[in-house]
């Protein structure tokens, strides 16, 4: 089973949407994929991002905003991505079998809703690239840039 972790700062926003939305499409394509995600620091899921991904049939409401080493075999994943640029300045070494990828996004807080939603659907792009990718063997775009019909903000 191939592990993915996607590290935010806080782990309350882009990540946790990343990591519903990367379990769905795993589950849809039939990609064995354990996900995780974390934060460089722990706080809370914030009620936007429950609020835009029920939009969606997602529940975040059994996510908890945690840090790396609340994940299970934290130095243990294949893939590595964060989803802003302060979680890739701070993300730890990790051995050589781990690919670490970027994809930055805006940070939607203190938005609007139509806000919240234009991130979640950029993210959903993005990690429907991801997935997909592996599900047809393919390379994993190598950032945020590479990922194609990606819209924007």
């Amino acid at each position: 089973m191939t592990r993915v972790l996607i590290l935010c700062t806080h782990n309350s926003a882009r990540s946790q949407m990343a990591e519903a939305l990367t379990r769905d499409v795993a589950r849809r394509l039939g990609v064995a994929l354990e996900v995780h995600s974390a934060g460089t620091e722990a706080t809370r899921v914030k009620d936007d991002a429950k609020t835009v991904m029920n939009e969606v049939g997602l529940s975040l409401e059994a996510h908890t905003s945690k840090t790396l080493w609340d994940v299970p075999d934290a130095q243990n994943f294949d893939y590595v991505i964060t989803v802003c640029d302060s979680a890739a300045e701070a993300c730890p070494v990790y051995p050589g079998k781990t690919s670490r990828l970027h994809y930055p996004f805006t940070d939607p807080s203190g938005g609007s809703l139509e806000r919240w939603r234009a991130v979640r659907d950029q993210l959903k792009v993005q990690f429907d690239a991801f997935v997909g990718a592996l599900a047809l063997g393919q390379p994993v775009p190598a950032s945020y840039e590479d990922s194609p019909s990606l819209v924007s903000v």
